[in-house]
């Protein structure tokens, strides 16, 4: 047992199977013990490196690994499943772990603070609601639209109740039972938009209170929802070498496709979290569009609107929201204020 170097586990929600391994790669037991035992199990091991995927409840259990004196590493499932051997199952799956963490080259996911779990927890209820939202009200538009009434797009129409006047002056033509349902769709959109405000209030609250967020926030085009995302994706800024290496994560740079010396370049890679780059990609838009407005444009003001001119409005977009998470970790990383 005092050989061991790496011990791989598969995590589940009741059963968890372990694979240890010495310095040489040799296995030294593999077993599949309870939820209420993995504690006891790790506790009693010389310290060693416990690897596990990052999935479900990994950085919870990377936490508490490394309290007892352990270094706890969580990898991406993508780089462990080319070291899975045969068919599927969990004694394999450890195995496949433990082999992977023994690689050098193969990337390592950061544990997440429960601060930072906190604020992705808030942010995965707030798009839920902002997605329910959407459909509820897509719905209300097609049902009108199949009785000849044309909505327009956006959500101050049905804030400012032109929808619900609309209903009392056609009351008779509609029918009873569709403005009933109408009513019922108004009454749960609103719902909706009244709790997605009250998640943008927290958010608001959140920034304030951090020094770093409101550093975030004196960028162009980051608000709430993207200082807080940025905040709790990115953690110790440190981890990344430069800001170039922080958008590539998030998958705003372009994928290479390149062989025999030639290099080709094309659309951005899309890895890393999709809401932190949907996010930059939309607070970019906001900011161009404040960009072109301006009478006097600062420096990146002037280089996004010259790209647009040359490539076109959305991939200027996608530039500047590249830009934009290079600024951000700057900002986070040396601790300094945006400077346009």
């Amino acid at each position: 047992m005092n050989n061991i170097s790496i011990v791989g586990i598969d995590l589940a929600k009741h059963v968890f199977q372990l694979h240890a391994v010495d310095g040489s790669g040799h296995k030294v037991f593999s077993k599949k013990i309870k939820r209420d035992q993995l504690r006891t199990v790790i506790a009693n091991l010389p310290p060693c490196i416990v690897a596990m995927e990052a999935c479900g409840s990994a950085h919870y259990w990377a936490r508490e690994i490394s309290q007892l004196g352990h270094e706890a590493q969580l990898l991406p499932p993508q780089a462990v499943k080319p070291f899975i051997q045969g068919h599927k199952n969990d004694a394999r799956d450890a195995a496949g772990i433990a082999e992977a963490a023994a690689r050098p080259a193969t990337r390592r996911v950061t544990v997440k603070t429960p601060e930072q779990q906190s604020l992705q927890a808030l942010h995965r209820v707030r798009s839920r609601l902002v997605r329910a939202r959407t459909a509820v009200g897509n719905e209300l538009r097609g049902l009108l639209n199949e009785f000849g009434i044309i909505v327009a797009q956006g959500h101050r129409v049905i804030r400012q109740g032109e929808i619900r006047r609309l209903l009392d002056e056609r009351h008779d033509q509609l029918g009873a039972a569709l403005c009933d349902v109408i009513h019922d769709l108004l009454n749960e959109w609103q719902a909706l938009d009244t709790r997605i405000t009250e998640y943008d209030k927290r958010l608001g609250t959140y920034v304030q209170a951090t020094p770093s967020m409101k550093q975030l926030m004196s960028v162009p085009g980051i608000g709430p929802v993207n200082a807080t995302l940025l905040f709790s994706h990115m953690g110790d800024p440190k981890r990344f070498p430069n800001g170039r290496q922080f958008s590539a994560s998030l998958g705003l740079v372009p994928r290479q496709y390149s062989s025999g010396g030639k290099d080709v370049l094309k659309s951005i890679t899309k890895h890393g979290n999709s809401e932190v780059r949907r996010q930059l990609v939309h607070g970019a838009r906001a900011a161009l569009r404040q960009f072109q407005r301006q009478e006097h444009p600062d420096r990146l003001a002037q280089w996004v609107i010259r790209l647009a001119a040359r490539v076109g409005q959305r991939k200027a977009i996608v530039a500047l929201a590249n830009k934009m998470a290079r600024i951000c970790w700057s900002i986070l990383a040396y601790q300094r204020p945006y400077q346009a």
